[in-house]
């Protein structure tokens, strides 16, 4: 059985601002069994991204010819900028699983779902803040963001609060090294209940 082993792919999910990105990348150098799954996206570059490392940057023609295709897994319109698109394509999952590790989603609510509602071993994780006023104040410290664009993610976040029930587990992101400490808990736990990290050097039946 341990060849047709199905591996958990794992989604990180949250409210915007409050350090899913940065715990999804701590998370994937602390667990080798974890790849962290590069998203689709029409948004525009940022200065420093490359292409393929950070983000697949595809004009609105390709992500439309895609989408009609059934080449992504999930995708959603972000709740803030100019209609701006991300996603997750199936031809990743299939590249991190044909090096032997479980994929690893960071991806808005919306997404979450669908995953959920499409990959019978999904897991999915929930994080957010301590409270709405650290939330908005993690929101204003970013400088990549105009005051329309925070009041917009402002506004998003209390949707995605929402939402939180929908998801197998939550974690409140009150101190980096703790929150970090409890999701690569929760990861190694679902990936050993899978059979997809031995608890102990296997022996041969």
């Amino acid at each position: 059985m341990g060849s047709s082993t199905v591996r958990p792919v794992f989604v990180i999910t949250g409210t915007s601002g409050e350090g899913k990105s940065t715990l999804a990348r701590e998370l994937s150098t602390r667990v080798a069994e974890l790849e962290l799954a590069v998203s689709a996206t029409t948004r525009p570059r940022r200065p420093k991204e490359e292409d393929g490392r950070d983000y697949y940057f595809l004009g609105d023609k390709e992500f439309d010819r895609k989408l009609e295709a059934g080449d992504f897994l999930e995708w959603v319109e972000l709740p803030w900028g100019e209609g701006y698109r991300s996603g997750t394509l199936w031809s990743e999952l299939d590249r991190i699983a044909s090096e032997g590790r479980s994929p690893l989603l960071e991806i808005e609510t919306g997404g979450a779902l669908r995953v959920r509602d499409r990959v019978p071993a999904a897991v999915t994780i929930f994080v957010t803040a301590p409270s709405s006023d650290e939330l908005e104040r993690r929101l204003r410290s970013r400088a990549t963001e105009s005051e329309g664009e925070i009041e917009e993610r402002l506004d998003a976040a209390q949707s995605q609060l929402a939402l939180e029930p929908e998801f197998k587990y939550k974690i409140v992101n009150d101190n980096l090294d703790r929150a970090l400490g409890e999701l690569e808990g929760i990861v190694r736990a679902e990936l050993q209940a899978a059979g997809t990290m031995p608890a102990h050097d296997p022996s041969p039946h």
